[in-house]
């Protein structure tokens, strides 16, 4: 059988329409109407003032955390299982990464351990929704209210997901989007913040394009990076922005399949489906190994590509990264529960152009793993 890759997107849309509309006009750089269109659109779709739109998502993070002057002595609190875009955002910007561990159900950063984690030097929070499910935010909003806190919220992976019915993204002063190419939308690489602040807008729009000035271009008062979106991505994501609903139905499909099938394996931990404030939109759909069994992530993944299976590891929490150690970071810190899911979690084939006797074929191989 054919190997199963862990992402294909699906490119079934307007998305040949609209890159060819831009081939005929000549607009291909940042300059072009789509830009400006896949702004307003996705804005609206979060229910956002404002959109900006950069190369990918970890410059989407590095623009946020620029915009709120975040820097030399600042702390800022995140998980520490997450991708390493969010902490070398808080680093580059010369703030301080604090990190709290994960909710071993959820995934996501465990919301109880903030607070002990504050101090006078804390100035912001940044929220990370993980793998299909959200941060629990009430309880989290609360404790930033209480401290004066800002929260950058990374919604990379949440496209189309809500929180108790307010979309993923529109909580934060500044929010985060990527839109790489195993994302629910996809520009092949790009990114976008988002804000209803018009100054916050304005600074990450300049922050992204060199920090040009509008009376002497060529005049820096202040250095910003060349992070905007050309009119060809744009247009991709315009394009795959109309479907997205179709997009989240049939991830939850997924998910609901591999469930189904999977129901009943000894030794593995599945996604949860559904939590009193949101139902998975299974980004990606994981599964943690018990600590009982024999092998760990790496071994089932091994079994697994012998299989014809694509699969991808967890994250590698922040608090265990060698990069962070040597700038002293981190020293003898422990997170069990980070620690545990990312030797013993790994996601298996979840793009939108998976078939369901491609995901029967899964189901099959990981039976015959976990045997």
């Amino acid at each position: 059988m054919a190997f199963i890759p862990v992402n294909e997107p699906a490119l079934n849309g307007n998305e040949k329409k609209y890159l060819l509309e831009c081939l005929d006009t000549g607009w291909i750089s940042s300059e072009g109407p789509f830009v400006d269109r896949f702004e307003t659109e996705f804005a609206q779709r979060v229910g956002r003032q404002h959109g900006v739109a950069v190369a990918n998502g970890s410059a989407a993070l590095d623009v946020a955390v620029a915009a709120l002057g975040l820097g030399q002595g600042d702390e800022v609190i995140l998980p520490t299982f997450t991708i390493i875009s969010c902490a070398a955002a808080i680093v580059r910007a010369g703030a301080k990464p604090v990190v709290v561990d994960a909710d071993p159900i959820t995934w996501n950063m465990d919301v109880g351990q903030i607070e002990a984690c504050i101090t006078p030097q804390t100035k912001a929070i940044m929220v990370v929704h993980i793998y299909g499910l959200p941060v629990d935010m009430e309880p989290l909003l609360a404790i930033a209210q209480r401290h004066n806190l800002a929260i950058i919220e990374d919604a990379a992976e949440m496209h189309g997901q809500t929180y108790r019915g307010q979309p993923c993204g529109s909580f934060g002063d500044l929010s985060t989007f990527s839109f790489y190419a195993n994302k629910h939308i996809t520009t092949g690489e790009g990114g976008m913040v988002l804000t209803d602040d018009a100054e916050l807008a304005e600074r990450c729009r300049s922050l992204r394009n060199l920090c040009f000035q509008p009376q002497r271009r060529f005049v820096h008062e202040e250095l910003g990076w060349n992070f905007r979106l050309g009119n060809l991505q744009a247009a991709l994501g315009v394009a795959q922005l109309e479907q997205l609903d179709s997009f989240i139905a049939h991830k939850r499909a997924i998910g609901r399949r591999y469930t189904e099938g999977l129901a009943g394996v000894a030794g593995l931990q599945l996604p949860l489906a559904t939590t009193d404030y949101a139902e998975n939109v299974y980004w990606v759909y994981g599964l943690v190994l018990d600590d009982g069994l024999p092998f760990d992530a790496i071994e089932a993944m091994q079994r697994l590509k012998a299989k014809g299976i694509g699969t991808r590891p967890f994250f590698w929490p922040m608090h265990e990264q060698p990069v962070f150690h040597t700038m002293g970071l981190f020293e003898g810190e422990h997170h069990p529960v980070a620690e545990r899911i990312a030797r013993r979690g790994f996601y298996l084939p979840s793009g939108l152009a998976l078939t369901d006797a491609q995901i029967d074929q899964v189901i099959v191989a990981v039976r015959e793993v976990m045997a």
